[in-house]
């Protein structure tokens, strides 16, 4: 959890979004706060002292620092402070450039909603904790606030309506994701913010204006986009890049340019990176290690594949008319028989995100390591064991599988390149998500 915490808070320093917010209702068309909600308790009221009795509650838990840094990351007010929070319980990066649909879902929806706060903030115009109890705010971004009425709180209506956004969209994680958009309001007490009441008459209000996005068909249609977008991104979690794990691979990510078999860039790779899951990068990390003492560095031809680049492969097999690239990888094959040789079938191990294709790099010539055949080669020149090449080459074949034997890889009987993880985290589970 702290690994991924850490990943996408870093992913999320980099954002700098250039999204067009639209909102799906006006102010007009939203429902009126102050018709729908009670107003703030009264000084004297028994709910005014539980509200007091809650803000020495929340100065308390400022001498907890995990639960203190969580209160400053919770006051930051934008949609990319508040996403990246929500990231970790909904099990997936949001961001605007990962998950698009999703990002443009919740951001336009905050917009809508934010419109809200503003009329019972205005009309109550109640008087924050901190300023109350004349004190500094705990919070440097909270100062600015002072002069704002504290009924009902921003940063929860937010976080509450995001909430219930992203539990739609993953219902399994929703228990998580409210918890944790529990926090966020409770972290507005906390930080002195805002009062309880401020608090949780908040969630009742991003309840009404969940409802009222649910009345439009543009939000609909986008929750569906952002439905397919999550369907389509499941798993992203359990890999990561081959580089970041193993800093001395070379990477020539044939299926992204044009230079392989099908002659055009694959479906799914929209970036010349390569992912594994984690316990796969691991081992690969030793085979570096392994081969770089003998002068070698590993060069990564294809590692986790998307099923729809599989799904292109049995397409272009199933054209017969073309066959652009016959010279250079399948000259002895006639391409009507690829699915009968097993060269192409409608599921791929690469899929599963544990095998890599790849070859050996020499450190002193520069070069990629003479194998006796080039990667995706469609014939018996690819099998490990083929003998009609020279000692050298055999030799060099040999060196790149016993250092993937040796570090729990198992290799394919047709390809000298190609191995996948013994003990595969999923060995059932074919993905989707894109390569990026």
């Amino acid at each position: 959890m702290k690994r991924f915490l850490s990943f996408i808070l870093s992913a999320a320093v980099c954002l700098q979004s250039a999204f067009a917010q639209e909102v799906y209702f006006s102010t007009e068309d939203l429902p009126d706060l102050i018709q729908c909600l009670p107003p703030p308790p009264a000084k004297g009221s028994a709910a005014f002292k539980y509200d007091i009795k809650r803000y020495y509650w929340g100065k308390s838990q400022r001498k907890d620092p995990e639960r203190a840094a969580m209160a400053r990351r919770d006051g930051v007010w934008s949609y990319e402070a508040l996403l990246t929070e929500l990231s970790v319980p909904f099990g997936m990066l949001i961001s605007e450039t990962s998950t698009p649909e999703i990002w443009k879902l919740l951001v336009n929806s905050l917009a809508t909603t934010d419109q809200m706060r503003v009329a019972p903030k205005a009309y109550y115009h109640r008087t924050r904790p901190f300023v109350y109890f004349k004190e500094k705010a705990f919070l440097e971004d909270d100062a600015q606030f002072s002069g704002e009425g504290s009924y009902p709180s921003g940063h929860t209506m937010r976080s509450w309506t995001a909430a219930l956004i992203l539990a739609e969209i993953n219902p399994s994680a929703a228990e998580a994701i409210f918890t944790r958009a529990w926090q966020c309001g409770e972290s507005r007490v906390i930080s002195g913010a805002h009062w309880q009441s401020d608090v949780d008459v908040t969630r009742l209000a991003a309840s009404i204006g969940f409802s009222r996005l649910q009345t439009s068909p543009a939000f609909r249609a986008q929750l569906a986009l952002a439905r397919q977008e999550f369907a389509g991104e499941r798993g992203r979690e359990h890999f990561v890049y081959i580089t970041e794990a193993v800093p001395d691979v070379i990477l020539e990510i044939r299926y992204f340019g044009t230079y392989n078999f099908v002659g055009k860039r694959i479906d799914g790779y929209l970036a010349p990176k390569a992912l594994l899951t984690r316990e796969a990068a691991d081992s690969l990390r030793a085979v570096s290690d392994d081969v770089m003492r003998l002068g070698y560095r590993l060069k990564i031809f294809d590692a986790y594949r998307p099923q729809c680049a599989v799904d292109h492969f049995v397409r272009w097999a199933a054209d017969l008319s073309d066959t652009t690239m016959r010279r250079y990888f399948y000259p002895e094959v006639d391409k009507s028989r690829l699915f009968e040789l097993d060269y192409i079938a409608l599921k791929s191990g690469h899929t599963r995100g544990s095998t890599v294709d790849l070859t050996l790099f020499d450190m002193n010539t520069e070069r990629e390591v003479d194998m006796g055949g080039t990667f995706d080669w469609f014939g018996e020149l690819s099998h490990p064991d083929y003998k009609d090449i020279t000692p050298e080459q055999y030799a060099n074949r040999m060196i790149l599988r016993e250092a993937m034997l040796r570090h729990g890889f198992k290799p394919l009987y047709s390809e000298w390149w190609h191995f996948t993880l013994k003990n595969e985290p999923f060995p059932d589970t074919y993905f989707a998500f894109p390569v990026r």
